[in-house]
């Protein structure tokens, strides 16, 4: 079985501490996925398993060394997307040379309450395309970070004063409920369509603000049904779940944007749940729009999920298995 002894050079102690984890925690996730064996004394390593597995080991150890000197603390989150891009990217080039983990682009988004950078190659060229396109449109599996991305980069704006107003909104479509039966008023029967865009804005900008800015209205979320006859100028509009709206919808929407405006639209073609025989918006739009300069339109796929790792091979699983 290949075998791989490596010092990492000039680490702190505390340094190493973070990387390895409590309890060599970070070693061990490294282990499980990339299904290797580790030992570590000091900042002595030695990594056997599969020759490749071995090599991407070895770069996502580095690549956490490099973390944890800028770093508090080294999250199993951040473990797991450094295995991502050692996973889902080569690692030696044409000359069998290899090579350090490529970080992305730097595109962090500053909100009030957090730094919102892209976690992965397919998340920086979808912020992108959000500042060199008027209207961008993400699309792709649940967890690919579409929706949060583009939050982050409508309250970017809002807060450098490049655009006047956010506004977010999704399709309320009965996906397996039947809206007139649940309890409450229109409001309260929809807000649970809306809740996943209120918790985005929540986590970057803070409860307190943004109810303040929902009730002046510089902000609003709502479906998508109160757009229609209205003309939005400098403002970031962003239509979630775009797959569930009709192509009339979609053309309502994207007709609303005005002057100094921009929109994103995210969705994933594969999950509507529009009735049978209904025509997707989304699916419509990229037949009718993709080849329209000033519009740009992001693939993601199953590899680019940012969630528990798990949830990629449950896509995979069932895009593998669908009928």
């Amino acid at each position: 079985m290949p075998k791989l002894k490596f010092k990492l050079p000039a680490i702190e102690s505390e340094n190493l501490s973070l990387l390895c984890g409590p309890v060599n925690t970070n070693l061990n996730q490294i282990e499980q996925s990339l299904e290797v064996k580790i030992k570590s004394r000091g900042n002595s390593f030695s990594i056997s398993g599969d020759k490749n597995n071995v090599i991407k080991s070895k770069l996502i150890i580095e690549d956490l060394a490099s973390l944890a000197k800028s770093r508090d603390s080294v999250s199993a989150d951040e473990v797991h997307f450094s295995i991502r891009r050692a996973l889902n990217g080569a690692t030696k080039d044409n000359n069998g040379q290899i090579f350090e983990l490529k970080k992305e682009k730097d595109l962090t988004v500053q909100t009030p309450k957090l730094y919102v950078s892209p976690r992965n190659k397919s998340q920086a060229e979808f912020l992108s395309s959000i500042y060199e396109k008027d209207i961008a449109f993400g699309i792709g599996p649940a967890g690919t970070g579409k929706t949060y991305l583009a939050v982050a980069a409508a309250v970017n704006q809002f807060m450098e004063d490049k655009v006047n107003k956010i506004i977010l909104t999704r399709p309320a479509v009965e996906a397996g409920e039947h809206l007139g039966f649940l309890p409450g008023d229109l409001s309260e029967k929809i807000d649970p369509y809306l809740r996943p865009l209120y918790d985005a804005l929540y986590e970057m900008m803070g409860m307190e603000k943004v109810n303040r800015l929902v009730e002046n209205g510089k902000i609003e979320v709502a479906p998508l049904a109160y757009m229609r006859g209205r003309t939005l100028n400098d403002a970031f509009l962003i239509l979630d779940e775009a797959q569930n709206c009709t192509p009339a919808q979609m053309k309502m929407f994207l007709t609303r944007i005005g002057f100094g405006s921009t929109a994103v639209v995210t969705g994933d073609i594969t999950q509507t749940d529009l009735p049978k025989g209904t025509l997707s918006g989304l699916s419509d739009a990229i037949k009718v729009l993709e080849k329209e300069k000033g519009i740009s339109f992001f693939y993601f796929h199953p590899e680019d999920v940012v969630r528990h790792g798990l949830v990629q091979k449950i896509i995979e699983a069932y895009e593998k298995n669908s009928w």
